[in-house]
């Protein structure tokens, strides 16, 4: 199923036919109910939740988990159709991924069972800690998962009791609108409840700005660069922040090098390497290089050879800002393979899902978060030249790290060197959220501001009930 930007926004301006006038920036036009979460700027989007929330609080906790259930049933049963329109409006990443990436947060995504109660019981009597919503949620989400994040985030935040307002990146401002839109219209129709996710559909700065700074809004939430990372930390509220990532990739001498090439394409091709968790780099010990490169070809990836990587890093890879700093060109962020060969100068086979060459450390692929299908491989001395590599061009993110080896002692020295929220290893970057390991889903990976990978309890705060010197019955 095809969808181009024409008939995108032609379904858009349908549905907003539908659901009726909508606000306009002066705020003129009511809040009020038929309008699924669907707002043009944030004063009448934040008032909208905020009335949401005060409804939503003073249902049960069955319900709330009624609403998760509508979310988790939309995105899976909407996936596909919803994937291929955010694919043909950002025209990044792979049609296919877009469309897992719906379907599993919608069967992952943490919810309701999250939420965690403690009791105290004493000589003094009883105390309670629960799991309390802050209300408004102002959220930023990426155009690399403009919909999956607001799902994830949504359901999340839901189960903790709040209400979200979205601003998109504007390059996903139709998914997203058309995704947040057909969640209302389920939960309306099922629960009678209006806007408890709004989106802003037609984001700004000065929109994305009104939000931090509305009275009404009690959290933020950012999943994107660091420049929206550091708005929000400014903002004078808790800020939960998901942060950039150039995770690295070590390979010592025991490593099964067929598996690590196996990953290392699993991981690093996925949407063409816009995950944040993603391989970016890899450095290898010196005594297993030439295999690795072997290993890599054996499972299907292409090597460019230096005049080809050369080639592909004039095009790829931009000088931006006062000083000059090398950044990955939009023209080829998420762009297939094949597209990332033909600036290269060569033909890939078809269904080709990642290139990878050897450069020396200071290669702009090395050093920038590039999110393309093409990863550089870098010799390293021995295990502890490539940990210290690893660290040093993970730039002190503590995102992701990846080793493959078969000593504890290596994996735990790199464990501890580089301090990450997230520490695979002999797997792909996606089994440290669930897929293909243990754990639970999310796409807001709150590294700088710790909270790791969020679930419902990181939107909510702590309060606690005491009963003094009663109710302790045993």
């Amino acid at each position: 199923m095809q969808f181009d930007e024409n008939t995108i926004r032609s379904v858009v301006a349908q549905v907003l036919a539908e659901v009726g006038p909508l606000p306009k920036a002066n705020g003129s036009s009511s809040h009020a109910g038929g309008q699924y979460g669907v707002f043009y700027d944030a004063d009448s989007a934040v008032n909208a939740a905020r009335t949401a929330f005060e409804q939503f609080r003073a249902q049960s906790m069955a319900t709330r988990k009624q609403v998760i259930d509508i979310i988790r049933r939309v995105s899976i049963e909407n996936c596909e159709e919803l994937g291929m329109m955010e694919m043909n409006e950002t025209k990044i990443g792979r049609p296919e991924h877009k469309i897992e990436k719906l379907r599993t947060l919608g069967e992952l995504s943490p919810g309701t069972e999250f939420l965690e109660t403690k009791c105290y019981s004493g000589d003094h009597g009883l105390a309670i800690i629960e799991r309390a919503p802050f209300g408004v949620i102002g959220a930023i989400t990426p155009v690399t998962h403009s919909l999956p994040t607001i799902t994830g985030n949504a359901v999340s935040m839901l189960a903790g009791g709040n209400t979200v307002v979205v601003n998109p990146h504007p390059s996903g401002k139709l998914v997203a609108t058309e995704g947040v839109r057909r969640f209302n219209e389920a939960i309306v129709r099922e629960i009678g409840i209006d806007n408890l996710i709004c989106v802003i559909a037609e984001p700004t700065l000065e929109t994305a700005e009104a939000l931090f700074k509305h009275r009404q809004v009690a959290l933020i939430c950012v999943t994107g660069g660091p420049a929206v990372g550091r708005a929000a930390l400014n903002s004078g509220k808790r800020a939960i922040v998901a942060g950039p990532g150039n995770p690295p990739v070590v390979v010592d001498e025991t490593a099964d090098l067929d598996n690590a090439a196996r990953c290392i394409i699993q991981g690093g091709s996925y949407d063409n390497n816009l995950l944040c968790i993603a391989e970016k780099e890899v450095f290898v010990v010196d005594s297993v290089f030439d295999a690795m490169m072997a290993a890599m070809r054996r499972a299907g990836a292409v090597q460019l050879d230096a005049d080809q990587i050369s080639k592909l890093t004039s095009k790829a890879i931009v000088k931006v800002g006062d000083d000059q700093h090398d950044a990955a060109c939009k023209d080829f962020i998420g762009r297939d393979a094949s597209v990332l060969a033909q600036a290269a100068g060569v033909s890939v086979p078809e269904g080709t899902e990642l290139l990878f060459g050897e450069t020396d450390e200071h290669h702009p692929f090395v050093t920038v978060e590039q999110m393309m299908p093409f990863i550089p491989f870098v010799r390293a001395r021995d295990v502890d030249h490539a940990i210290e590599l690893a660290k040093f061009y993970e730039h002190g993110f503590r995102h992701t790290a990846i080793i493959h080896s078969r000593n504890v002692h290596n994996m735990t020295k790199m464990g501890r060197e580089l301090d990450t929220t997230l520490y695979v290893k002999n797997g792909p970057c996606m089994a440290s959220l669930g897929l293909g390991g243990e754990g639970y889903l999310s796409f807001s990976i709150a590294g700088p501001t710790g909270e790791g990978v969020t679930t419902p309890n990181t939107f909510t705060r702590e309060r606690r009930c005491s009963m003094i010197d009663e109710l302790r019955v045993v």
